[in-house]
């Protein structure tokens, strides 16, 4: 952190640096305009808490960016030899996209993408270097979303 203090002060930028725990911040309701959530979720046991903090710090309209690795990608013999992960809250793509809509927030198809990097696969690219397609029937390794918070309106 000691870095990005440097740097923001040689930018002249004013930057607020947290640590917090994902699941509970300590920012106030609707103080956030954008989140960007990059590789964290596989990382956290409390999931749900964590999407349900980023919803309530978010402005009405605000957005978040998701960019996490499915569990094809966690429970992948590479990863389970060379790290360790809490393998019990392990999502699919499809269930990481579920727990953010039923969080609230709002994202059409056109908002998401599933990267299928060499690096994200159980055989790290070795198919495709062999000349074979990529599978177009797969379990996805990536998901990416950008998501925004729901905007109540009122008819009166």
């Amino acid at each position: 952190m000691q870095q990005a203090r440097v740097q923001a002060a040689q930018d002249n930028l004013e930057v607020k640096f947290l640590q917090n725990d994902a699941a509970a911040l300590e920012l106030p309701d609707a103080s956030v305009a954008l989140l960007f959530c990059h590789q964290t979720f596989h990382h956290l046991v409390q999931q749900k808490e964590a999407l349900s903090e980023f919803y309530r710090v978010l402005k009405p309209g605000g957005l978040l960016l998701f960019a996490e690795s499915t569990r094809a990608y966690i429970y992948s013999w590479i990863i389970r030899l060379l790290f360790r992960h809490p393998m019990e809250v392990q999502r699919s793509a499809e269930e990481y996209l579920t727990m953010i809509r039923n969080q609230g927030f709002e994202f059409g198809p056109e908002n998401v993408s599933f990267p299928y990097l060499w690096w994200s696969r159980s055989d790290i690219g070795m198919v495709e270097w062999l000349g074979f397609p990529v599978p177009q029937k797969r379990e996805e390794t990536l998901v990416n979303v950008v998501a925004r918070k729901t905007v109540l309106c009122l008819r009166r």
